[in-house]
């Protein structure tokens, strides 16, 4: 049956844009920064982003746009009587698995939220913002409850379908994001003794370039693009013949790499300014920046300010991983997609409690030396996401035929010329041999 359509290239554009700016760029990038060199690791992302996670994300359109498909149907579709739609099988599974711990961050995200309005996380000591992070993640109800009213939120959402849920949804909460950034990004940069911040993030300093770095910073470009377990193949499956979409490529990977700086320009600022240090980690969001804004004035607003922004980015990536699971089971049926939507959510929930309880009740019961948390973020972070890339670039660079490809990237523009040939080799060669490093890398074995 036919699939749903984005009413226009903006609904699009910014769906996209919103499944691919969400922790990636908000939460795990100003604390990977903050412990990778700062400016260089930024300009490292920068590079890397363009050159190897965009071409990747074009090849994710290609496939979605030229099948019309979901997932694990665009294969068949593409090539029949072949065994790639197994990708397709590994993308859905490893987007349940990622969702499943991803509204656990969410829930946390919703716990900060209530308090800020409430006012119970202003005025507290640094050390006191420490026990209060620790307390809510290992509060068995609260934990629990605020996973299951994340996924609600998403659930309710992506039951409308395209149009009427996830399009609509992004052409608000796309907009209010880039506002609400830029209110914050002001008032950051203008608190005293913020220039050391603004230096930290982009003046670069070449002495700080390691093998760790670039890796960690490939790694980031997959993981903040989305690219690897066939989020955009779904959404450009949804995608008018008559679009450019080398275009909204670049589009995309524009407004994350902006998202990603202003997210610096947050953080990093403030964080100098009050004293702090930009290296602690992945508790730089839920520890140190509520201590950062209890030291502003009117802070409590910027960080219910902050906490909205970080909410409205989580939930449009969760719309878009959940996205993958239910149109892999509707496959265009329509009076299908209510049903299969709130099945799939509450499954994605039962799935995520284990992960939810894993920094308290669960806490001492470990696999392979990790809680069940760690375990799904590494399976899909550190094994997924690169595995399911490298095979996408090697689809659509060796199996789909070079004539197909270049109709699929030709339509909606005026031709591509020489600009085409330099893609079609970086998704044969130089891509499949960067993503082979960092997977490797990521498993120990250099």
């Amino acid at each position: 049956m036919k699939n749903d359509q984005w009413t226009s290239k903006i609904g699009f554009i910014l769906a996209v844009a919103g499944s691919a700016i969400g922790l990636g760029a908000i939460w795990k990038f100003p604390y990977m920064a903050g412990t990778n060199g700062g400016a260089i690791f930024f300009l490292l992302f920068l590079l890397l982003t363009i050159f190897i996670g965009a071409p990747i994300l074009i090849a994710e359109f290609i496939i979605g746009r030229a099948s019309q498909k979901d997932a694990i149907s665009s294969f068949r579709q593409l090539v029949p009587q072949t065994n790639w739609h197994i990708l397709g099988y590994m993308g859905v599974g490893l987007s349940f698995i990622l969702l499943s711990f991803y509204s656990v961050v969410g829930g946390w995200i919703l716990s900060y939220l209530w308090r800020s309005i409430s006012g119970s996380l202003t005025g507290l000591s640094n050390d006191e913002y420490g026990r209060l992070f620790s307390g809510i993640i290992s509060s068995p109800f609260e934990v629990v409850f605020v996973q299951f009213l994340f996924m609600l939120l998403t659930i309710m959402v992506v039951q409308g379908g395209i149009q009427k849920g996830i399009e609509k949804a992004s052409k608000y909460m796309m907009p209010a994001l880039f506002i609400l950034f830029l209110i914050l990004v002001f008032r950051s940069v203008t608190l005293e003794g913020s220039s050391e911040g603004i230096a930290f993030l982009l003046k670069p300093n070449f002495m700080n370039i390691t093998s760790d770095t670039v890796l960690m910073a490939l790694g980031q470009s997959f993981f903040a693009l989305s690219v690897g377990i066939l989020v955009m193949v779904t959404y450009a499956s949804y995608l008018s013949k008559k679009e450019n979409i080398t275009k909204s490529a670049y589009t995309v990977v524009g407004l994350n790499i902006l998202i990603s700086l202003l997210a610096g320009l947050v953080i990093f600022p403030a964080v100098y300014a009050f004293g702090f240090e930009p290296s602690e980690g992945p508790g730089l969001v839920f520890v140190v920046l509520p201590a950062v804004f209890n030291e502003m004035f009117f802070g409590g607003f910027f960080l219910f300010l902050f906490l909205l922004l970080l909410l409205f980015a989580t939930l449009t990536s969760a719309f878009s991983i959940l996205e993958i699971v239910v149109a892999a089971i509707v496959k265009g049926e329509h009076r299908k997609r209510k049903h299969v939507t709130w099945i799939s959510g509450i499954l994605v929930f039962l799935v995520g409690i284990p992960s939810a309880l894993s920094f308290g009740v669960l806490s001492d019961f470990l696999i392979f030396n990790r809680t069940i948390f760690d375990l799904a973020d590494f399976i899909v972070t550190n094994f997924g996401l690169p595995l399911g890339a490298l095979f996408i670039s090697l689809f659509v660079g060796y199996r789909l035929p070079r004539k197909l490809v270049k109709q699929e990237l030709e339509n909606g523009t005026k031709g591509l010329g020489i600009l085409f040939d330099l893609w079609y080799f970086s998704i044969r060669f130089i891509v499949p041999i960067a993503i082979s490093v960092i997977f490797v890398y990521s498993l120990g074995w250099i």
